[in-house]
């Protein structure tokens, strides 16, 4: 099958790309940001250009029958950025979709759509509350696409976990980074709040289940998320553990902190956006439930597998990114002011 893939130089469009080739499958990737992967430059047809672009994407459509949407701007992106790629860029590509007649328009969307819940799990039916520009986008987004579907258009759209694994850096490189380094972790809350998360991988699984399964069974809303996990503190002291200086997670009361990093981040010193302070000390997961009855998802990966996993190819390949850094997942974000409280660890 032919795959076009937005946002292919990202975190999961290289790992889905990787994954479609190991398939035997034609990939496409657009995406604004220059694709610098030397194994699979020269294997798949690349399109440098942005989804609101009508033409770059009217381009990277050619041929295609399976879209897979990833391309999005994340949280530290300027809110205009947020909603005119998030939104707009989504409605530019699935109407390319739809005039090429392709047979199917996956939408990989967030939970982030829930916002800060009062309730767990999580079910798709479960009411949607944006926190910040992002989450408030990826409504919208869905928006559209149900707007598509009701035309008569497959499209599966996949709510996932924050996911991890290789290629993983964004703010879990602030993390990696002081494990590598020999520190402790602060942590927002006491750590006993379940926080599920997702290896890449199993993202990739699912997305490929909603590739080849029966349109009737696809064409519907899916949580996924890591079947086994405990609690933040739990989860996230397996990497301290493995690095081996004999550290551990030190929980701090959430509300103070959370004043502390509003204020930095209204000041531009912390990295660290509402959705992830405002989260942290909070129970965060979803029910897997529908799509393990009607995917057949089976995920092969837990919390501290995923964590791990991440962690132990951030070590492989630290040297080659310790000097970058951005906005988006596959570089470190700068630390800020918490390249000074790391001093105290």
């Amino acid at each position: 099958m032919k795959y076009l893939v937005t946002g292919g130089s990202g975190f999961l469009g290289i790992n889905l790309i990787r994954f479609l080739l190991s398939k035997g499958h034609e990939v496409t990737s657009i995406d604004f940001a220059e694709f610098t992967y030397p194994d699979v430059k020269d294997k798949i047809r690349i399109i440098d250009g942005d989804i609101r672009d009508k033409a770059a994407v009217k381009r990277a459509m050619e041929g295609a029958q399976i879209v897979v949407h990833c391309a999005a701007a994340l949280p530290l992106y300027s809110k205009e950025d947020i909603f005119t790629t998030d939104v707009d860029g989504t409605r530019n590509v699935i109407e390319a979709a739809k005039e090429v007649k392709a047979e199917r328009f996956i939408h990989i969307s967030s939970t982030a759509v829930y916002g800060i819940p009062d309730h767990h799990p999580l079910l798709e039916d479960d009411k949607k509350i944006g926190v910040g520009p992002y989450g408030e986008a990826k409504i919208l987004a869905e928006e559209v696409c149900f707007d598509f579907r009701k035309q008569g258009m497959c499209v599966p759209v996949i709510r996932p976990k924050s996911f991890i694994g290789p290629e993983r850096l964004g703010v879990f490189a602030l993390f990696y980074d002081w494990a590598k380094d020999g520190k402790g972790f602060p942590m927002i809350g006491n750590g006993k709040n379940k926080y599920q998360f997702l290896d890449v991988a199993d993202l990739c699984e699912a997305i490929y289940l909603t590739a080849t399964l029966d349109k009737q069974v696809v064409n519907d809303t899916f949580n996924i998320g890591a079947k086994e996990f405990t609690t933040m503190g739990e989860d996230y002291q397996s990497v301290l553990d493995f690095a081996g200086f004999g550290k551990k997670i030190k929980g701090f009361p959430a509300a103070p902190v959370i004043m502390m990093l509003r204020l930095l981040e209204l000041l531009k010193l912390s990295p660290l956006y509402k959705w992830v302070y405002e989260t942290a000390s909070k129970d965060s997961f979803v029910s897997i439930e529908k799509a393990e009855q009607k995917l057949g998802y089976k995920p092969k990966f837990s919390n501290k597998d995923a964590l791990l996993r991440n962690y132990k190819w951030y070590l492989e390949n630290v040297d080659k990114f310790a000097k970058s850094s951005g906005v988006s997942h596959r570089v470190p974000w700068k630390q800020g002011i918490l390249k000074v409280i790391k001093l105290f660890f």
